[in-house]
């Protein structure tokens, strides 16, 4: 059972503060991935982490204003905000090593590109290898060139979408600050359309260029492998099978 895992920038991260782990949150995380991959009953094909930008690769592509659709020709901004990920996935990683989780990381710069029309390629066959070899990649969001706008943002919902559909994944996650999608303080049980929920979605109340809790749930209703978003407290249920927080598609 192939898993993909998104940890939210906001979870590992303050969100607040340019370049500001939130290490208590990240070991919590990383412990509860240490656990199930040691147990591996329900990762036994493979588990895939990915992680958002929070405080590291927000604000640095707001500085230079890029964004998914907005991109730049100008090869140091593209360099500084891949380097801002490239740090972030480093702490993610020794966090992940220190629990004996051989985790390797996966730079998007270097594999992925999009279109003229913005479609994403992202070829899967070194995640496979990894995943096969043993290993737990570890995929940031990032930086990819943009043909006819230089380079643009690839969040980290879009490289889980991808990564769902190249290694035909079982089970797709997605760790938020949130329970699930809120209606109020009530985590919504399940979305199979937009219009379900559309009344309440929301941006993010930080430095966010990559679409918030809308952009989330646009993203996974493309899916074929219904997906859960949930709060760093329904990790551990998650990753031991259990459905947590709200299912989308």
């Amino acid at each position: 059972m192939t898993t993909v895992l998104k940890l939210g920038g906001s979870v590992i991260t303050d969100k607040d503060r340019a370049e500001t782990v939130d290490g208590e949150s990240l070991e919590r995380a990383a412990a509860a991935i240490a656990d199930a991959v040691s147990d591996s009953t329900e990762t036994d094909g493979g588990l895939v982490v990915v992680h958002g930008g929070g405080s590291f690769g927000h604000p640095a592509a707001d500085a230079h204003g890029v964004t998914t659709t907005a991109g730049t020709d100008d090869a140091g901004a593209v360099t500084e905000i891949h380097a801002a990920m490239t740090a972030l996935n480093g702490f993610v990683r020794r966090a992940l090593l220190e629990r004996g989780v051989e985790a390797l990381p996966v730079y998007p710069l270097s594999l992925a590109a999009r279109n003229q029309g913005g479609d994403l390629a992202l070829p899967t066959e070194s995640v496979e290898t990894m995943l096969e070899e043993g290993f737990v990649p570890v995929v940031q969001g990032d930086m990819v060139t943009h043909a006819g706008r230089g380079a643009t943002v690839v969040s980290g919902d879009e490289l889980v979408a991808e990564l769902a559909r190249g290694l035909d994944a079982d089970r797709v996650g997605l760790c938020s600050t949130v329970p699930g999608v809120l209606d109020d303080e009530r985590v919504v049980d399940r979305i199979d359309s937009l219009a379900d929920v559309e009344s309440v979605l929301g941006g993010s109340e930080s430095t966010d260029v990559t679409g918030g809790m809308r952009g989330k749930v646009e993203t996974l209703l493309g899916l074929e492998t219904p997906a859960s978003i949930f709060g760093l407290e329904g990790l551990e249920g998650f990753l031991a099978g259990e459905d947590v927080g709200t299912t989308v598609g």
